[in-house]
C-alpha cells in the first residue's frame, strides 16, 4: 500500500465568542529560564476517530459547526485560547513566566487523507503516518507571545469518516482539563448543530487555501515530528503534599523496567498546582532504591473517558490514541486526580534514545 498522504486545505485562528473579564493568570515556574524553551516543547496529544455521518456537504458543514461551538467553548475554557509570555520584573533577575488568558485564540486547521478510514485504521503503517492527524508546533523560544497552545487539526478521510486532532502544550495539560474541555465542546457542538430536530447549516465557514498542495509556510509550518520515547501512566497514593519529585522518579523506574528502556540523566516534571500556578523542573535521576512501591499502580489511557465524547449524537469515536509528542528528552506530566483513593497520575514519558536496559 502506498503510504498516504495528507494535504492542507485551510487554518483559522478560532478565538474565544466573548472577550474574557478579568483575564485570568497561570504562573509558570520554572527551575532553570535558561533552558525554559527546551523544557516547554511537549504536548499532549489526542486523535478521534469518526465514521461518515451520511450527510451531503458534510465536510464544509463540520468545519463550519466546529468553528462556531469552538469559540462558545472556549468562552467557557479562556485559558486554552491563551498566550504564554514573560513577566517582566523590577529587580533586574531572570523574568517569570505566565500563561495569560488574552482571547489570541487557538489554531485550527482542515486536511484531507487520501485513504479510507477503515483502511487506514486497519494499516500496518498506522503508527507511522498517525503523528500528520496531528498539528503542532514548538513554543518559540525568543517570541513565546506569538505561539498558539493548542492546536486542532480537523481531517477527512476518503471514504467521509474523519479524525479530530488535539495537540495541547504541557503548560496547560493536565490532560484531564483538556478532557473536560473536549467534552463540554462537543455537548455545546450537539445542541448547536441541532436545533429542534434538525441540522441546521452554520452561519460560519472559513475559505480554503487557494493553492493546498503548496501551503504558505508562514502560515502552515509544523515542528518536524521526532520519534520520541513511548508513555505510561501510572496512579499515586500518598498524604504528602510534597510527594511529586520522589513519585515520579519511582514512576520513572517502574516505567523502564516495564518498557526495558533507558529515561537518561535528567528529565522534566510538569507539576500543576491548585492556585493556577505550574511548575517546571528540570530533574535529575539515578537509579538508586525507593521506597513506598505500594503507592504506585499502573494505569490506562482508556480510563479517563475519551471514548464519550461524541460531536453527533450517538456517534462515539471508533478509535482513540493519545501520546505524548514533541518530547525527544524524557519528561514527567503530574496530575492532581482527587477520586476513588487516588492523589494523581503521572505520565512518564521517556526519552527518545537512550538505548535498552541491561
Amino acid at each position: 500500500m502506498d503510504v498516504p498522504t495528507v494535504q492542507y486545505e485551510a487554518v483559522i485562528t478560532v478565538p474565544p465568542l466573548k472577550m474574557t473579564v478579568p483575564r485570568r493568570v497561570r504562573r509558570v515556574l520554572v527551575s532553570d529560564p535558561k533552558t525554559a524553551a527546551e523544557e516547554f516543547r511537549g504536548c499532549y496529544q489526542v486523535v478521534m476517530y469518526y465514521e461518515n455521518l451520511d450527510e451531503e456537504g458534510f465536510g464544509w458543514v463540520l468545519a463550519g459547526w466546529i468553528v462556531e461551538s469552538l469559540g462558545i467553548a472556549l468562552s467557557e475554557h479562556p485559558m486554552i485560547a491563551g498566550r504564554l509570555q514573560r513577566k517582566a520584573e523590577g529587580g533586574g533577575g531572570d523574568p517569570e513566566m505566565e500563561i495569560l488568558s488574552n482571547d489570541c485564540g487557538i489554531r485550527m486547521v482542515e486536511a484531507r487523507i487520501s485513504i479510507a478510514l477503515s483502511d487506514f485504521l486497519e494499516s500496518s503503517e498506522k503508527h507511522n503516518i498517525e503523528h500528520e492527524l496531528v498539528f503542532w508546533k514548538d513554543i518559540d523560544e525568543q517570541s513565546p507571545e506569538f505561539s498558539p497552545l493548542f492546536y486542532i487539526q480537523m481531517t477527512s478521510f476518503k471514504c467521509g469518516g474523519y479524525s479530530i486532532g488535539i495537540s495541547c502544550s504541557l503548560l496547560l495539560a493536565d490532560f484531564l482539563v483538556v478532557d473536560n474541555f473536549l467534552k463540554k465542546w462537543a455537548d455545546i457542538h450537539k445542541n448547536e448543530a441541532v436545533r429542534n430536530g434538525k441540522t441546521r447549516m452554520p452561519l460560519f465557514y472559513h475559505p480554503r487555501l487557494k493553492n493546498a498542495e503548496a501551503p504558505p509556510p508562514n502560515i502552515i509550518r509544523r515542528t518536524p515530528y521526532k520519534n520520541g520515547g513511548p508513555s505510561l501512566l501510572f496512579k499515586i497514593t500518598s498524604e504528602d503534599s510534597e510527594f511529586e519529585m520522589e513519585s515520579a522518579r519511582l514512576c520513572v523506574q517502574e516505567a523502564e523496567k516495564k518498557l526495558h528502556r533507558k529515561m537518561g540523566s535528567e528529565f522534566s516534571l510538569f507539576v500543576k498546582e491548585p492556585s493556577e500556578v505550574i511548575k517546571v523542573e528540570a530533574c535529575e535521576y539515578s537509579r538508586q532504591a525507593l521506597g513506598f512501591k505500594h503507592q504506585v499502580s499502573c494505569a490506562t489511557w482508556d480510563e479517563f473517558g475519551v471514548y464519550d465524547i461524541a460531536f453527533h449524537e450517538g456517534k462515539r469515536p471508533v478509535h482513540v490514541s493519545r501520546w505524548i509528542g514533541s518530547a525527544s528528552e524524557g519528561n514527567v506530566l503530574a496530575v492532581k486526580y482527587p477520586k476513588e483513593g487516588v492523589s494523581a497520575v503521572m505520565v512518564v514519558t521517556l526519552a527518545a534514545e537512550n538505548g535498552t536496559l541491561n
